[in-house]
């Protein structure tokens, strides 16, 4: 008795025969299947077979695309191999494990041919809840075709199957494949499949997903009538009809199918199906069953369109967060601003501003020119910035080669002034570290000077849902600018309101500094 187990798609079942040989493959008319592993378009109609040969059960792969796999090892083209208990085959998508391989008279007795479901496990099913004369039940990840099914039966169950294969599909161009080789599998009769997008910069065409691979076959003209007059339609070729542009058709398309991707009462897309030898025309049937595809198609394209937006909006609006806040605060802002949380307005309180710009950076620049001066910038900058976010500071803005940091603020802390130094200082120590490194590689060199002042100031998020800034206004702005032009290369210049709160924590020196607007003002420059 030969006993295995196949699982798709999370569904188990079990198939035990005492008769060989055993074909593996899928349902379909005029081919023989006695082991079917539909759903799964990956499997071939006859994929494989098991014999019983010298009294030992036995595999060979029939010339199948996907090819088989015994234990991880391919064996198409390599003959019968031997079978046991414990072996575990793969073909296309699904997992088979033989449970017994035993030859007749040396193991148990089955029904020949049981193909049945596998008793309800925590794997397969969950707990049912029978209430009266109702059940709830999981609701099944596959739509299995029962060998004996009607035409009919096989067309409903590979619809339904349509939206759970979609649902799997995480990116936009795989899911569009999906959607054609579905068609192929799903519409009698058809041997060739395209989807094609309307562009909505030029309004034309554009070929997204065809099958087979490399033979695309469309007639643009009908797939246009299609997507102007939002309909299906039947088509067949007229030998006199001369007026239909043909691109990359490979052969005399005798009759097709085209129907409209429709989605909000707009045309985004066209599919269609056809076969080049087929001399029946396609029925009505056929394009119900194209244009209920097509809806499934249109309703999964606009869905996983809408949560690429919302995916690239996210990434977007972290990488906003996470190049200006400190690592505490930036998974709450993120969060808040997805929920619609987030504080919009400013309020006035006591902040710290710190100031940094690079000395003599005109001249610079001219030396440099602009390509390598942008190649400092982009090294020499992210280390300043990761050294404020560390220290909880807030990048407002760079302009140029200045930089604005803000702290105690979006949110209150009681030792800002202390931070805003510490920063300072490691902004400082993390500039003498990267111009030694550039110095060993011949490579161009700067300088930068810090101001830190404090007191109060407006400051938070300004704007709406459309464009969202975080600002800082107020004198204190302006008065960090002083004392940052005044600080000479590699020095920190704080203010006395910065001294008041960090006197007994670092070596300071007091200093005068001109200023244009307020004439000379206290200054206490940083010893390190």
């Amino acid at each position: 008795m030969f006993r295995i187990v196949h699982s798709y798609n999370g569904t188990e079942k079990v198939f035990q025969s005492a008769e060989t040989p055993i074909i593996i493959g899928r349902t379909s008319a005029g081919t023989v299947c006695h082991l079917s592993l539909s759903p799964d378009f990956k499997v071939s109609r006859q994929h494989a077979r098991i014999i019983l040969e010298d009294n030992e059960y036995r595999i060979e792969d029939l010339d199948s695309k996907q090819g088989t796999k015994v234990n991880d090892e391919e064996i198409r083209g390599r003959g019968k191999q031997a079978l046991r208990a414990g072996d575990v085959l793969v073909i296309g998508e699904t997992t088979l494990r033989v449970e017994s391989a035993s030859p007749p008279g040396f193991g148990e007795s089955f029904a020949p041919n049981e193909d049945t479901m596998m008793p309800p496990t925590m794997a397969n099913l969950e707990p049912a809840e029978v209430i009266g004369t109702t059940m709830d039940v999981k609701m099944p990840s596959t739509f299995e075709v029962e060998p004996g099914a009607t035409e009919g039966e096989r067309r409903l169950a590979l619809l339904y199957e349509l939206p759970l294969k979609l649902a799997k599909e995480s990116q936009l161009d795989s899911m569009l494949q999906k959607i054609v080789e579905h068609l192929v599998e799903v519409i009698p009769g058809a041997t060739r499949a395209a989807l094609l997008f309307s562009d909505p910069q030029t309004g034309g065409l554009v070929l997204k997903a065809h099958l087979p691979v490399g033979e695309p076959a469309v007639r643009m003209t009908l797939a246009q009538r299609a997507v102007t007059r939002r309909e299906g339609f039947i088509w067949r070729f007229d030998e006199q009809d001369t007026n239909t542009t043909f691109t990359n058709v490979p052969a005399i398309i005798s009759t097709g199918m085209y129907a409209p991707l429709v989605w909000r009462e707009k045309a985004v897309g066209v599919i269609c199906v056809d076969n080049p030898t087929r001399e029946k025309m396609f029925a009505k049937e056929d394009l119900r069953l194209l244009m209920a595809v097509a809806h499934y198609g249109a309703m999964a394209v606009a869905h996983q369109r809408a949560l690429d937006d919302l995916t690239r909006h996210a990434d977007l609006t972290n990488r906003l967060f996470s190049s200006r806040f400190a690592p505490h605060l930036r998974q709450k802002l993120v969060n808040e601003a997805a929920n619609g949380s987030l504080s919009i307005g400013t309020r006035q309180s006591q902040i710290t501003i710190l100031m940094a710009d690079i000395r003599g950076f005109t001249k610079l620049t001219a030396l440099l020119g602009a390509r390598r001066t942008g190649d400092l910038l982009n090294e020499y900058f992210p280390l300043l910035f990761d050294t404020i976010l560390a220290h909880d500071g807030t990048v407002e803005q760079v302009v140029g080669d200045a930089i604005f940091a803000v702290f105690g603020s979006p949110e209150p802390d009681n030792r800002q002034q202390e931070k805003a130094v510490r920063a300072a200082l490691a902004m400082q120590a993390a500039s003498a570290s990267a111009m030694k490194s550039r110095l060993e590689r011949k490579m161009e060199i700067c300088e930068i000077g810090i101001g830190i002042h404090c007191g109060n100031a407006l400051h938070g998020f300004i704007g709406n849902a459309e464009r969202l800034e975080y600002t800082v206004i107020g004198e204190p702005a302006n008065l960090a600018s002083r004392y940052c032009s005044a600080a000479g290369k590699g020095e920190i210049l704080i203010s006395p309101e910065i001294h008041a709160h960090v006197f007994n924590k670092f070596a300071l020196e007091r200093t005068e500094i001109p200023t244009k607007h307020e004439g000379t003002i206290v200054a206490y420059r940083i010893k390190k």
